[in-house]
């Protein structure tokens, strides 16, 4: 079904509006046709009604076209024009077309096929305008949205850089604090250490049996705090990047069996074997032996707390000639996969409470990172509950100073079944909680 169309036609001629009336009809345009006779009463009709389509004569009794279409544009009145022009009126269809008409037609050519021909192109032009002028719009919306979601995100950077310079700050006052606070610590602590020692020789006073048990575990407690203020200490250290590494050239399996027969006592205490094997065909290496030393004590340490029966076992072989492992593994509690990706994360402990039953700082995992990083070597760890874990440490047998960047994780995933501690590997079905390495 054709669309019936409402049109106004602006005509002071009683025999022009008559041929516009006949010519529509003729062309068989389905309408609702509306007469009036100047620009007053057109102007009164536009602003009420809306058509969907005008035809104007230019020359009307109290103005002329050109100033209606002017004053409909002014006043915000869009519909399609088209002007009906008479003989001489040709010179003025530009200024009409600039003012918003959308067409004009001479008297003169008006017939049923040429009138309906207009009309046609004429609406078409006008909804082509309109949905230019709704994306335009839509478009200016969305740029206008777009710039206010872009100031907020500039503000949001902002802030966002404000709290990054505030975290920095905290963190290197965080640093600042913990290393006075462990330098202040560690004198009045090698002191009771010291003092405890002295009280312990004989040449300086028999003790009965009570007093010696009573310095030896002042002796013990005032060690055990002192390794934890040089925990903290050389963690604010590498933190800051204050802990160089003192390379020199030494035998890794006698530092290893150092280490082994320090910590065996310890061992023996929980009734656990200590077995060390070395398979090294040249045991020198071009490393620091102080923080060699260390790795292994953390790595022994932990094995030994986390070790209730069987045994533990270190082992240092070549991977290749420029390369050599250590390998710690005992038959302890072992670490739940979910707990991989944290373990090597400074003051990270799974268990959180006050009455865990491993105690620690939680900052031996992180510093062996950090040491075996600058060293540039890599770990990599395998573990599974209730059947023990294995770390593996590879390093070059020669290191060069300064080496790797801060920012590469020593932890790795390598092809024999170790896992990366920070990435996320499958969860296996057992979750029971395990404690803080």
């Amino acid at each position: 079904m054709e669309e019936t169309l409402k049109i106004l036609v602006v005509d002071d001629d009683e025999v022009d509006r008559i041929a516009i009336r006949s010519a529509l009809t003729t062309a068989g345009v389905q309408m609702e046709l509306s007469e009036v006779g100047d620009s007053h009463d057109a102007f009164s009709i536009l602003s009420t009604t809306a058509y969907d389509c005008v035809f104007l004569d230019y020359r009307l009794p109290d103005r002329d076209g050109l100033n209606l279409i002017q004053q409909l544009h002014s006043s915000e009145i869009k519909v399609p024009l088209v002007v009906l022009t008479g003989q001489g009126d040709e010179q003025i269809t530009l200024k009409l077309l600039e003012a918003g008409a959308t067409d004009y037609l001479s008297k003169s050519r008006i017939s049923p096929e040429t009138l309906s021909q207009v009309l046609r192109s004429a609406i078409r032009i006008y909804r082509a305008e309109m949905q230019a002028d709704l994306a335009n719009q839509q478009i200016r919306e969305s740029h206008e949205q777009l710039t206010c979601k872009n100031q907020e995100l500039e503000r949001q950077q902002q802030q966002i850089q404000m709290q990054n310079l505030k975290l920095l700050e905290a963190s290197r006052l965080k640093s600042l604090f913990l290393a006075t606070m462990s330098h202040e610590l560690r004198t009045p602590m090698n002191a009771i250490i010291g003092f405890s020692q002295i009280l312990l020789r004989p040449k300086f006073g028999q003790l009965t049996q009570q007093q010696t048990d009573m310095v030896e575990r002042i002796l013990n407690n005032g060690k055990h705090l002192l390794m934890l203020l040089n925990e903290v200490l050389d963690f604010s250290k590498l933190e800051e990047g204050g802990l160089d590494l003192k390379a020199e050239i030494f035998d890794v399996s006698k530092i290893i069996n150092l280490v082994v027969s320090e910590m065996r006592s310890l061992a023996e205490a929980k009734n656990l074997s200590l077995l060390v094997q070395s398979d090294l065909q040249n045991p020198l290496v071009f490393n620091d032996p102080v923080r060699i030393k260390q790795i292994l004590i953390n790595l022994l340490s932990n094995a030994i707390k986390f070790t209730e029966s069987g045994e533990i076992w270190v082992e240092v072989k070549e991977l290749t000639a420029n390369r050599v492992v250590i390998i710690v593994q005992d038959t302890g509690i072992g670490i739940a996969p979910r707990d991989f990706k944290h373990i090597f994360e400074a003051f990270r402990q799974v268990d959180q409470t006050i009455t865990r039953k491993y105690p620690g700082t939680g900052l031996g995992l992180a510093i062996i990172d950090s040491l075996v990083r600058m060293m540039g070597g890599k770990i990599f760890l395998k573990s599974k509950l209730g059947v023990g874990s294995m770390f593996k440490i590879e390093l070059p047998r020669q290191i060069t100073l300064p080496t790797v960047a801060a920012n590469t994780p020593a932890s790795q995933l390598d092809n024999d079944g170790f896992v990366c501690p920070g990435k996320n590997p499958h969860h296996s079905s057992s979750q029971a909680n395990t404690a803080s390495r």
